[in-house]
């Protein structure tokens, strides 16, 4: 009787089995179709009725939670573009640049010579009169004027309250006031003031304060004179 008993109900078991297996399961196929209907457009998949959505499920409310779900993920990628086109502009605001091109440096920071009244306090980017002068670094113009030996001064004053002055300018190409970028135009080399040829005479003074070798500073900021 017990081995009949056991004979019988390996037998129901087997057929549960069998039957799960062939009717519930979810097989590799058919999971495979599902998961990739979720990572693509899901609308046509859903209309073709090549997705299996379980008939007591609303195929309306699948579709519209699935639109929801894209139109988040796209307002997500908008938002961290934007976040990342923020973090560049910042960028942007405090990269240094070479303040001209096409020169030779004649004069370093500390420097004595019977042409000065006392040692060098910038360096000197000699090169041909009406080459173009840039701003080093975002910052307001703070000041332009002819200021004796030091010609024709744009003084700019940088986001960390570093002054640069540029000097013996041909022409002013900005004002007191206006806002500049690395690399925007401020004015020319010239001849103006004291000096033995055209060029740039550039001084950083942090805070407003004194002359400093400039030399470190543009290193620090990845310029290499």
């Amino acid at each position: 009787m017990a081995g009949a008993i056991v004979l019988i109900t390996a037998g129901f078991l087997s057929t549960a089995v069998g039957n799960a297996t062939d009717t519930d399961t979810l097989g590799a196929g058919r999971y495979q179709t599902i998961s990739e209907s979720y990572t693509g457009d899901d609308s046509a998949a859903i209309a073709a009725g090549s997705v299996d959505v379980s008939r007591d499920f609303d195929r309306e409310t699948f579709t519209k939670q699935l639109r929801t779900q894209k139109d988040q993920r796209d307002q997500a990628l908008e938002d961290l573009a934007a976040k990342v086109d923020q973090q560049s502009d910042e960028l942007k605001k405090n990269q240094w640049v070479l303040p001209v091109t096409g020169y030779n440096l004649t004069a370093r920071f500390g420097q004595s010579s019977a042409l000065w009244s006392r040692s060098h306090t910038g360096l000197d980017f000699a090169g041909p009169s009406g080459s173009t002068i840039v701003s080093l670094a975002a910052g307001t113009v703070k000041s332009t004027g002819y200021e004796g030996a030091y010609g024709n001064r744009t003084v700019v004053t940088l986001l960390d309250g570093t002054d640069v002055w540029y000097c013996h300018q041909s022409r002013v190409a900005v004002s007191p006031g206006d806002k500049v970028d690395p690399g925007q135009v401020i004015g020319y080399t010239g001849s103006t003031g004291n000096v033995t040829g055209p060029h740039l005479h550039l001084e950083i003074r942090p805070g407003g304060g004194g002359p400093v070798n400039p030399e470190p500073i543009l290193r620090e900021h990845g310029v290499s004179p």
